[in-house]
């Protein structure tokens, strides 16, 4: 069923995109999409305050089988609804600029989602991202 999604979504977008069909038309627009999403992060520590940024060195402890718990994220708070709503939907042109690229590489979205789940369940914390 999830592959029926992904495959409907990517015939969605492939079938919607009108204006930017040139491999360097999608690539900038997915960068600019990809600022926007910076941008709207920003804002809501900065405009908004929803959030707040606090970084600092991570505790990595090589003794420590769990990375998890020793890192932080470095956020503080949580997003109010109108943050939420910006993100999300600059996050949903993200994705739809990288659909995008894999239409007009003939790549499957799904087979790639896939392949880096796989990544992750066979090399779990090692994959070291």
């Amino acid at each position: 069923m999830k592959d029926i999604i992904f495959d409907s979504f990517q015939n969605d977008v492939n079938e919607s995109l009108l204006r930017h069909k040139s491999v360097l038309d999608i690539m900038t627009k997915l960068n600019e999409t990809n600022a926007r999403v910076n941008r709207a992060l920003a804002k809501s520590v900065t405009n908004c305050g929803c959030i707040k940024i606090n970084a600092k060195k991570q505790n990595h402890l090589s003794t420590n089988t769990n990375f998890n718990p020793s890192l932080s994220t470095h956020i503080e708070g949580k997003l109010c609804d109108n943050c939420r709503e910006v993100i999300e939907n600059e996050l949903g042109n993200n994705i739809f600029y990288l659909t995008s690229l894999c239409n007009c590489l003939d790549l499957n979205l799904y087979d790639i989602f896939l392949k880096e789940e796989n990544k992750i369940n066979i090399l779990g914390k090692y994959t070291l991202r």
